[in-house]
């Protein structure tokens, strides 16, 4: 299972690096990541349980980014700023999940997590 995302004075874990594919490697629908090669069911295990603990903290992060990024478009302070109808429209989003998402973005800009503190994900 992978790591909760770390919070303010803990140290973020290092997940198993994930390694870019070449384009024609990529291309073949048998091929990920080079686990198809590997004949040793422990070194499998081990090697799938690694990037799926990449991949989720992966998600996690890039979570974070897009309620950061919904957060500062949402701004009132932006001459520009969109309304969260807006932000679901392009990030493909249901409204109410991106009024989420923009409230989540403003709690980890402002460092404020608590025990009310819910993730929308």
């Amino acid at each position: 299972m992978a790591e909760p995302t770390p919070r303010p004075n803990q140290p973020r874990l290092r997940p198993a690096p994930l390694l870019f594919e070449p384009a024609q490697v990529a291309a073949d629908p048998e091929h990920f990541f080079d686990l198809e090669s590997i004949d040793d069911p422990r070194a499998l295990l081990v090697r799938a349980t690694e990037l799926t603990q990449a991949f989720r903290a992966a998600t996690d992060r890039a979570v974070e980014f897009q309620a950061i990024a919904a957060a500062q478009l949402a701004d009132p302070r932006r001459f520009d700023r969109l309304t969260p109808a807006d932000i679901a429209a392009q990030a493909e989003w249901t409204e109410d999940y991106a009024k989420k998402m923009v409230e989540f973005g403003r709690d980890l800009m402002s460092g404020v997590e608590g025990p009310g503190h819910v993730d929308p994900v």
